[in-house]
């Protein structure tokens, strides 16, 4: 069993991940809400521990390769995020444990960007946080 906030890490890098799949190579204004959902200031405007948390998985992928930027908006987001050349090439890959193989002509079914879209919409929080885990080993093979 893992704690809350390592399972709000995962899901959250699938989430960013997935919109800078989905909007590549195009560079977009990624707004915290957008992946964790709404935010709930307490009485002196300061933002959730959630809402902290996921600012600092985008900030963390950044600092790890795996999203660049150009600045920080405020409190409330990034500009002009797009996905790592590395990252591209990661999520056009298919696994196979903790192996990446060459893309197949026609076997885009396998390739990692769908199975992070399929456990986003079906999966439980347990075999995301293996896909994502999965997805960071390998990373280091490129």
């Amino acid at each position: 069993m893992t704690d809350i906030h390592i399972d709000d890490f995962y899901r959250d890098t699938a989430n960013i991940l997935v919109t800078l799949y989905n909007t590549f190579p195009r560079h977009i204004t990624l707004y915290v809400e957008d992946i964790s959902g709404p935010d709930t200031p307490d009485d002196f405007g300061l933002h959730s521990k959630r809402h902290e948390s996921c600012l600092s998985t985008l900030l963390w992928l950044a600092n790890s390769d795996y999203l660049s930027y150009k600045g920080l908006i405020k409190r409330e987001g990034i500009e002009e995020a797009t996905l790592s050349h590395r990252t591209f090439l990661l999520l056009n890959s298919a696994q196979t444990g903790s192996e990446l193989n060459p893309i197949e002509p026609h076997g885009s079914a396998d390739l990692l960007i769908n199975q992070l879209r399929q456990e986003l919409q079906n999966g439980t929080s347990n075999t995301l946080a293996i896909l994502v885990k999965n997805l960071m080993a390998c990373s280091r093979q490129l």
